[in-house]
Protein backbone atom coordinates (compact mmCIF):
# COMPACT_ATOMS: atom_id res chain seq x y z
CA UNK A 1 0.00 0.00 0.00
CA UNK A 2 1.32 3.43 -0.96
CA UNK A 3 2.11 5.56 2.05
CA UNK A 4 0.03 8.70 2.40
CA UNK A 5 1.38 12.25 2.41
CA UNK A 6 0.36 14.37 5.39
CA UNK A 7 -0.14 18.11 5.79
CA UNK A 8 -0.05 19.48 9.34
CA UNK A 9 -1.53 23.00 9.54
CA UNK A 10 -0.54 25.30 12.42
CA UNK A 11 2.56 26.23 14.40
CA UNK A 12 1.21 26.61 17.94
CA UNK A 13 1.66 24.42 20.98
CA UNK A 14 -0.54 21.55 19.81
CA UNK A 15 1.01 21.54 16.33
CA UNK A 16 4.43 21.46 18.03
CA UNK A 17 3.51 18.21 19.81
CA UNK A 18 1.89 16.69 16.73
CA UNK A 19 4.94 17.42 14.59
CA UNK A 20 7.16 15.64 17.13
CA UNK A 21 4.83 12.63 17.13
CA UNK A 22 4.66 12.52 13.33
CA UNK A 23 8.47 12.57 13.30
CA UNK A 24 8.52 9.66 15.76
CA UNK A 25 6.19 7.72 13.45
CA UNK A 26 7.37 8.97 10.06
CA UNK A 27 7.90 5.43 8.77
CA UNK A 28 4.09 5.05 8.60
CA UNK A 29 3.59 7.94 6.18
CA UNK A 30 4.87 9.32 2.92
CA UNK A 31 6.04 12.94 2.88
CA UNK A 32 5.09 15.04 5.93
CA UNK A 33 4.63 18.81 5.65
CA UNK A 34 4.14 21.49 8.31
CA UNK A 35 2.43 24.68 7.09
CA UNK A 36 1.52 27.95 8.79
CA UNK A 37 1.39 31.71 8.22
CA UNK A 38 4.53 31.81 10.37
CA UNK A 39 7.51 30.16 8.70
CA UNK A 40 9.56 31.08 11.75
CA UNK A 41 7.14 29.17 13.96
CA UNK A 42 7.53 26.11 11.72
CA UNK A 43 11.32 26.42 11.81
CA UNK A 44 11.33 26.52 15.61
CA UNK A 45 9.29 23.31 15.75
CA UNK A 46 11.74 21.56 13.40
CA UNK A 47 14.66 22.73 15.53
CA UNK A 48 12.96 21.24 18.58
CA UNK A 49 12.49 17.90 16.80
CA UNK A 50 16.18 17.89 15.90
CA UNK A 51 17.22 18.75 19.46
CA UNK A 52 15.24 15.82 20.83
CA UNK A 53 16.37 13.50 17.99
CA UNK A 54 12.74 12.50 17.44
CA UNK A 55 12.90 11.43 13.80
CA UNK A 56 12.38 7.67 13.62
CA UNK A 57 13.75 7.64 10.07
CA UNK A 58 16.42 10.33 10.14
CA UNK A 59 16.38 10.57 6.34
CA UNK A 60 12.70 11.58 6.21
CA UNK A 61 12.59 15.16 7.46
CA UNK A 62 9.39 17.17 7.86
CA UNK A 63 9.22 19.92 5.23
CA UNK A 64 7.69 23.35 5.82
CA UNK A 65 5.51 25.66 3.76
CA UNK A 66 3.89 29.06 4.30
CA UNK A 67 0.12 29.24 3.92
CA UNK A 68 -2.90 31.38 4.74
CA UNK A 69 -5.26 28.71 6.11
CA UNK A 70 -8.27 31.03 5.69
CA UNK A 71 -7.78 31.00 1.90
CA UNK A 72 -9.53 27.99 0.40
CA UNK A 73 -7.90 28.46 -3.05
CA UNK A 74 -4.43 28.62 -1.48
CA UNK A 75 -5.11 25.51 0.58
CA UNK A 76 -6.42 23.57 -2.42
CA UNK A 77 -3.41 24.59 -4.51
CA UNK A 78 -1.00 23.47 -1.79
CA UNK A 79 -2.77 20.16 -1.14
CA UNK A 80 -2.82 19.27 -4.82
CA UNK A 81 0.77 20.34 -5.44
CA UNK A 82 2.07 18.23 -2.53
CA UNK A 83 -0.31 15.31 -3.24
CA UNK A 84 -1.65 15.47 0.29
CA UNK A 85 -3.83 12.58 1.41
CA UNK A 86 -4.40 13.49 5.09
CA UNK A 87 -4.62 17.00 6.53
CA UNK A 88 -4.44 17.54 10.29
CA UNK A 89 -5.89 20.93 11.20
CA UNK A 90 -4.20 22.36 14.30
CA UNK A 91 -4.56 25.98 13.28
CA UNK A 92 -6.91 28.50 14.90
CA UNK A 93 -10.52 27.33 15.32
CA UNK A 94 -11.44 30.21 12.99
CA UNK A 95 -9.81 28.26 10.12
CA UNK A 96 -11.76 25.02 10.43
CA UNK A 97 -14.28 25.59 7.66
CA UNK A 98 -11.78 26.88 5.12
CA UNK A 99 -9.45 23.92 5.70
CA UNK A 100 -12.34 21.44 5.63
CA UNK A 101 -13.67 22.90 2.38
CA UNK A 102 -10.21 22.65 0.83
CA UNK A 103 -9.95 19.01 1.90
CA UNK A 104 -13.33 18.16 0.39
CA UNK A 105 -12.41 19.82 -2.91
CA UNK A 106 -8.96 18.19 -2.94
CA UNK A 107 -10.13 14.68 -2.06
CA UNK A 108 -8.12 14.80 1.16
CA UNK A 109 -8.96 13.28 4.57
CA UNK A 110 -9.51 15.84 7.33
CA UNK A 111 -8.81 15.79 11.09
CA UNK A 112 -9.30 18.58 13.64
CA UNK A 113 -9.23 18.88 17.43
CA UNK A 114 -11.83 21.54 18.22
CA UNK A 115 -15.08 22.97 16.92
CA UNK A 116 -15.22 25.78 14.35
CA UNK A 117 -15.68 29.33 15.61
CA UNK A 118 -16.60 32.57 13.89
CA UNK A 119 -14.69 35.63 15.17
CA UNK A 120 -17.80 37.72 15.84
CA UNK A 121 -20.04 34.97 17.26
CA UNK A 122 -19.60 33.48 20.72
CA UNK A 123 -21.35 30.44 22.23
CA UNK A 124 -23.91 29.97 19.48
CA UNK A 125 -27.03 27.88 20.03
CA UNK A 126 -26.54 24.13 20.49
CA UNK A 127 -25.69 21.68 19.17
CA UNK A 128 -22.63 23.60 18.00
CA UNK A 129 -21.54 21.09 15.37
CA UNK A 130 -24.85 21.58 13.56
CA UNK A 131 -24.02 25.26 12.95
CA UNK A 132 -21.06 24.53 10.67
CA UNK A 133 -19.40 21.10 10.47
CA UNK A 134 -22.44 18.83 10.20
CA UNK A 135 -23.79 20.94 7.33
CA UNK A 136 -20.93 19.42 5.28
CA UNK A 137 -21.78 15.80 6.14
CA UNK A 138 -23.56 15.06 2.86
CA UNK A 139 -20.77 16.74 0.89
CA UNK A 140 -18.18 14.53 2.56
CA UNK A 141 -20.20 11.38 1.98
CA UNK A 142 -20.89 12.23 -1.66
CA UNK A 143 -17.16 12.71 -2.27
CA UNK A 144 -16.03 9.79 -0.02
CA UNK A 145 -14.07 12.14 2.22
CA UNK A 146 -13.03 10.94 5.67
CA UNK A 147 -13.50 13.85 8.08
CA UNK A 148 -12.86 13.13 11.77
CA UNK A 149 -14.04 15.92 14.03
CA UNK A 150 -12.68 16.72 17.48
CA UNK A 151 -9.73 14.32 17.60
CA UNK A 152 -7.89 15.97 20.49
CA UNK A 153 -8.35 14.90 24.10
CA UNK A 154 -11.46 16.85 25.03
CA UNK A 155 -13.07 16.67 22.58
CA UNK A 156 -11.59 13.43 21.28
CA UNK A 157 -10.25 10.85 23.69
CA UNK A 158 -13.05 11.56 26.19
CA UNK A 159 -15.52 10.75 23.40
CA UNK A 160 -13.67 7.49 22.75
CA UNK A 161 -13.86 6.73 26.48
CA UNK A 162 -17.65 6.94 26.26
CA UNK A 163 -17.74 4.67 23.19
CA UNK A 164 -15.37 2.22 24.90
CA UNK A 165 -17.44 2.16 28.09
CA UNK A 166 -20.65 1.66 26.13
CA UNK A 167 -19.08 -1.19 24.14
CA UNK A 168 -17.43 -3.04 27.03
CA UNK A 169 -18.92 -2.00 30.37
CA UNK A 170 -22.54 -0.77 30.10
CA UNK A 171 -25.90 -1.87 28.74
CA UNK A 172 -27.43 1.56 29.41
CA UNK A 173 -25.88 4.90 30.31
CA UNK A 174 -27.58 7.41 32.60
CA UNK A 175 -25.01 10.18 33.16
CA UNK A 176 -21.65 11.16 31.72
CA UNK A 177 -19.52 13.66 33.62
CA UNK A 178 -16.40 14.65 31.69
CA UNK A 179 -13.86 16.16 34.08
CA UNK A 180 -10.64 18.00 33.20
CA UNK A 181 -8.17 19.27 35.79
CA UNK A 182 -4.65 20.63 35.58
CA UNK A 183 -2.97 20.32 38.96
CA UNK A 184 0.19 21.94 37.66
CA UNK A 185 2.12 25.14 38.21
CA UNK A 186 3.76 27.27 35.50
CA UNK A 187 5.21 30.04 37.68
CA UNK A 188 3.39 32.91 35.94
CA UNK A 189 1.02 35.30 37.70
CA UNK A 190 -1.75 34.46 35.23
CA UNK A 191 -1.79 32.50 31.99
CA UNK A 192 -3.99 30.20 29.94
CA UNK A 193 -2.81 26.76 28.85
CA UNK A 194 -3.87 27.25 25.24
CA UNK A 195 -4.78 30.17 22.99
CA UNK A 196 -6.19 32.81 25.41
CA UNK A 197 -8.67 34.09 22.85
CA UNK A 198 -10.22 30.66 22.31
CA UNK A 199 -9.96 29.84 26.01
CA UNK A 200 -11.93 32.88 27.18
CA UNK A 201 -14.55 32.57 24.44
CA UNK A 202 -15.62 29.27 26.02
CA UNK A 203 -16.70 31.03 29.21
CA UNK A 204 -19.57 33.23 28.06
CA UNK A 205 -22.44 30.90 28.91
CA UNK A 206 -22.74 27.24 29.84
CA UNK A 207 -24.70 24.98 27.52
CA UNK A 208 -25.14 21.56 29.11
CA UNK A 209 -27.26 18.44 28.43
CA UNK A 210 -29.62 17.63 31.33
CA UNK A 211 -32.51 15.12 31.15
CA UNK A 212 -32.10 14.90 27.37
CA UNK A 213 -32.49 18.61 26.72
CA UNK A 214 -30.25 21.66 26.44
CA UNK A 215 -30.00 23.82 29.54
CA UNK A 216 -28.21 27.18 29.71
CA UNK A 217 -26.56 28.24 32.97
CA UNK A 218 -24.36 31.19 34.04
CA UNK A 219 -20.60 30.70 33.81
CA UNK A 220 -18.88 29.29 36.92
CA UNK A 221 -22.23 29.17 38.74
CA UNK A 222 -21.98 25.48 39.70
CA UNK A 223 -18.97 23.78 41.24
CA UNK A 224 -18.03 20.68 43.20
CA UNK A 225 -14.95 18.96 44.61
CA UNK A 226 -13.86 15.61 43.17
CA UNK A 227 -11.08 13.36 44.44
CA UNK A 228 -9.06 12.52 41.30
CA UNK A 229 -6.43 9.79 40.91
CA UNK A 230 -2.87 11.11 41.43
CA UNK A 231 -3.83 14.82 41.69
CA UNK A 232 -6.25 14.43 44.61
CA UNK A 233 -9.18 16.67 45.51
CA UNK A 234 -9.80 19.46 43.00
CA UNK A 235 -12.52 22.07 42.59
CA UNK A 236 -14.25 21.75 39.22
CA UNK A 237 -16.84 24.01 37.56
CA UNK A 238 -19.70 23.14 35.23
CA UNK A 239 -18.68 24.42 31.80
CA UNK A 240 -19.88 24.22 28.22
CA UNK A 241 -17.66 22.26 25.83
CA UNK A 242 -17.49 20.82 22.31
CA UNK A 243 -17.91 17.12 23.10
CA UNK A 244 -21.29 17.54 24.80
CA UNK A 245 -22.71 18.69 21.48
CA UNK A 246 -21.87 15.53 19.54
CA UNK A 247 -22.32 13.07 22.42
CA UNK A 248 -25.86 14.39 22.99
CA UNK A 249 -26.68 13.28 19.44
CA UNK A 250 -24.71 10.04 19.22
CA UNK A 251 -24.98 8.56 22.74
CA UNK A 252 -28.25 7.70 24.46
CA UNK A 253 -27.60 9.22 27.90
CA UNK A 254 -29.92 11.22 30.09
CA UNK A 255 -27.36 13.85 31.12
CA UNK A 256 -23.92 14.80 29.76
CA UNK A 257 -21.88 17.46 31.56
CA UNK A 258 -18.40 18.91 31.29
CA UNK A 259 -16.44 20.08 34.35
CA UNK A 260 -13.16 21.95 34.32
CA UNK A 261 -10.83 22.68 37.21
CA UNK A 262 -9.97 26.29 38.09
CA UNK A 263 -8.07 27.72 41.02
CA UNK A 264 -9.51 30.55 43.09
CA UNK A 265 -6.79 32.80 41.64
CA UNK A 266 -7.86 31.99 38.06
CA UNK A 267 -11.51 32.69 38.87
CA UNK A 268 -10.61 36.02 40.50
CA UNK A 269 -8.51 37.15 37.52
CA UNK A 270 -11.15 35.97 35.05
CA UNK A 271 -13.91 37.85 36.86
CA UNK A 272 -11.94 41.11 36.94
CA UNK A 273 -11.15 40.88 33.21
CA UNK A 274 -14.76 40.03 32.39
CA UNK A 275 -16.35 42.64 34.63
CA UNK A 276 -14.34 45.52 33.14
CA UNK A 277 -15.07 44.37 29.58
CA UNK A 278 -11.64 43.08 28.61
CA UNK A 279 -12.97 39.68 27.49
CA UNK A 280 -15.30 41.16 24.89
CA UNK A 281 -14.90 40.10 21.26
CA UNK A 282 -16.57 43.35 20.11
CA UNK A 283 -14.29 46.14 18.80
CA UNK A 284 -13.97 49.37 20.79
CA UNK A 285 -12.27 52.69 20.01
CA UNK A 286 -9.62 54.23 22.19
CA UNK A 287 -9.43 57.97 22.91
CA UNK A 288 -6.80 58.16 20.15
CA UNK A 289 -9.24 56.71 17.61
CA UNK A 290 -7.64 53.27 17.44
CA UNK A 291 -10.06 50.38 17.01
CA UNK A 292 -9.11 47.38 19.12
CA UNK A 293 -10.75 44.13 20.24
CA UNK A 294 -10.35 43.90 24.04
CA UNK A 295 -10.01 40.10 23.99
CA UNK A 296 -7.19 40.31 21.46
CA UNK A 297 -5.42 42.90 23.61
CA UNK A 298 -5.61 40.56 26.61
CA UNK A 299 -4.25 37.74 24.44
CA UNK A 300 -1.31 39.91 23.39
CA UNK A 301 -0.53 40.75 27.03
CA UNK A 302 -0.62 37.19 28.37
CA UNK A 303 2.25 34.68 28.04
CA UNK A 304 2.29 32.53 24.91
CA UNK A 305 1.17 29.08 26.17
CA UNK A 306 4.21 27.51 24.44
CA UNK A 307 6.53 29.47 26.74
CA UNK A 308 5.06 27.84 29.86
CA UNK A 309 6.48 24.39 29.10
CA UNK A 310 10.04 24.61 30.55
CA UNK A 311 8.87 25.50 34.08
CA UNK A 312 5.64 23.50 34.27
CA UNK A 313 5.36 20.96 37.10
CA UNK A 314 2.55 18.68 38.19
CA UNK A 315 -0.03 16.60 36.36
CA UNK A 316 -3.23 16.77 34.39
CA UNK A 317 -6.07 14.33 34.92
CA UNK A 318 -8.85 14.10 32.33
CA UNK A 319 -11.57 11.48 32.32
CA UNK A 320 -15.19 10.41 32.20
CA UNK A 321 -17.26 9.44 35.21
CA UNK A 322 -20.00 7.27 33.72
CA UNK A 323 -23.05 5.92 35.54
CA UNK A 324 -25.36 3.32 34.05
CA UNK A 325 -26.38 -0.32 34.23
CA UNK A 326 -24.81 -3.65 33.32
CA UNK A 327 -26.72 -6.93 33.58
CA UNK A 328 -29.42 -5.22 35.61
CA UNK A 329 -27.04 -3.71 38.13
CA UNK A 330 -26.11 -0.07 38.63
CA UNK A 331 -22.49 0.57 37.64
CA UNK A 332 -20.23 3.59 38.05
CA UNK A 333 -16.89 3.80 36.25
CA UNK A 334 -14.16 6.43 35.97
CA UNK A 335 -12.02 6.10 32.82
CA UNK A 336 -9.15 8.55 32.56
CA UNK A 337 -5.58 9.56 31.74
CA UNK A 338 -2.95 11.23 33.92
CA UNK A 339 -0.21 13.19 32.14
CA UNK A 340 2.93 14.68 33.69
CA UNK A 341 4.17 18.11 32.55
CA UNK A 342 7.86 17.38 33.11
CA UNK A 343 7.72 14.07 31.26
CA UNK A 344 6.11 15.80 28.27
CA UNK A 345 8.81 18.46 28.25
CA UNK A 346 11.57 15.89 28.38
CA UNK A 347 10.11 14.06 25.39
CA UNK A 348 8.86 16.85 23.08
CA UNK A 349 9.63 20.19 24.83
CA UNK A 350 5.95 20.82 25.57
CA UNK A 351 3.55 21.00 28.50
CA UNK A 352 0.91 18.33 29.15
CA UNK A 353 -2.10 20.31 27.93
CA UNK A 354 -0.67 20.62 24.42
CA UNK A 355 0.60 17.03 24.62
CA UNK A 356 -2.80 15.58 25.45
CA UNK A 357 -4.37 17.52 22.55
CA UNK A 358 -1.69 16.83 19.94
CA UNK A 359 -0.96 13.13 20.40
CA UNK A 360 -4.56 11.95 19.75
CA UNK A 361 -4.70 13.78 16.41
CA UNK A 362 -1.61 11.88 15.27
CA UNK A 363 -3.18 8.60 16.41
CA UNK A 364 -6.24 9.40 14.29
CA UNK A 365 -4.01 10.05 11.26
CA UNK A 366 -2.24 6.73 11.79
CA UNK A 367 -5.57 4.89 11.92
CA UNK A 368 -6.72 6.58 8.70
CA UNK A 369 -3.43 5.67 7.03
CA UNK A 370 -3.79 2.04 8.14
CA UNK A 371 -7.42 1.91 7.00
CA UNK A 372 -9.02 1.31 10.42
CA UNK A 373 -10.67 4.71 10.49
CA UNK A 374 -10.75 5.60 6.78
CA UNK A 375 -14.55 5.68 6.83
CA UNK A 376 -15.16 7.94 3.79
CA UNK A 377 -17.64 10.18 5.63
CA UNK A 378 -17.77 12.81 8.39
CA UNK A 379 -17.83 11.43 11.95
CA UNK A 380 -17.19 12.43 15.53
CA UNK A 381 -14.86 10.24 17.55
CA UNK A 382 -17.59 8.38 19.46
CA UNK A 383 -18.93 7.02 16.15
CA UNK A 384 -15.69 5.09 15.52
CA UNK A 385 -14.33 1.86 16.99
CA UNK A 386 -12.53 3.05 20.15
CA UNK A 387 -10.40 -0.06 20.70
CA UNK A 388 -7.61 0.53 18.16
CA UNK A 389 -7.52 4.22 19.11
CA UNK A 390 -7.03 3.66 22.84
CA UNK A 391 -4.55 0.82 22.15
CA UNK A 392 -2.52 3.08 19.90
CA UNK A 393 -2.64 6.01 22.34
CA UNK A 394 -1.20 3.75 25.03
CA UNK A 395 1.71 2.90 22.72
CA UNK A 396 2.49 6.52 21.83
CA UNK A 397 2.18 8.23 25.19
CA UNK A 398 -1.37 8.46 26.57
CA UNK A 399 -2.37 5.28 28.43
CA UNK A 400 -5.94 4.81 29.61
CA UNK A 401 -6.78 3.85 33.19
CA UNK A 402 -10.10 2.73 34.69
CA UNK A 403 -11.48 2.72 38.22
CA UNK A 404 -14.66 0.85 39.09
CA UNK A 405 -16.21 3.31 41.52
CA UNK A 406 -19.20 1.14 42.45
CA UNK A 407 -21.14 -1.89 41.27
CA UNK A 408 -24.44 -2.48 43.04
CA UNK A 409 -26.41 -5.64 43.63
CA UNK A 410 -28.77 -6.70 40.88
CA UNK A 411 -31.94 -4.65 40.90
CA UNK A 412 -35.39 -6.18 40.62
CA UNK A 413 -37.17 -6.08 37.29
CA UNK A 414 -39.90 -3.92 38.81
CA UNK A 415 -37.52 -1.06 39.57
Amino acid sequence: MEKRNVLLVGAGGVAHVAAHKFAQNNDLFGDIYLASRSLEGCKQILKSIERKKNYKDALKKIQIRQIDALSVPEMIKLMKALKISITVNLASAFCNMSILEACIESGCSYIDTAIHEEPHKVCENPPWYANYEWKRKDHCQDKYITAILGAGFDPGVVNAYVAYAKKHFFDTIDTIDIMDVNAGSHGKYFATNFDPEINFREFVKVWTWIDKQWVCKPVHSEKKVYDFPVVGKQTIYLTGHDEIHSLSKNIDANSIRFWMGFSDHYINCFNVLKNIGLLSEKPVKTAEGLEVVPLKVVKACLPDPKTLAPNYTGNTCIGDLIVGTKDGRRKELFIYNVCDHKTCYEEVESQAISYTAGVPAVAAAILIAKGNWDVKKMVNIEELNPDPYLDLLKDIGLPTETIKVSYSKKTSKNK
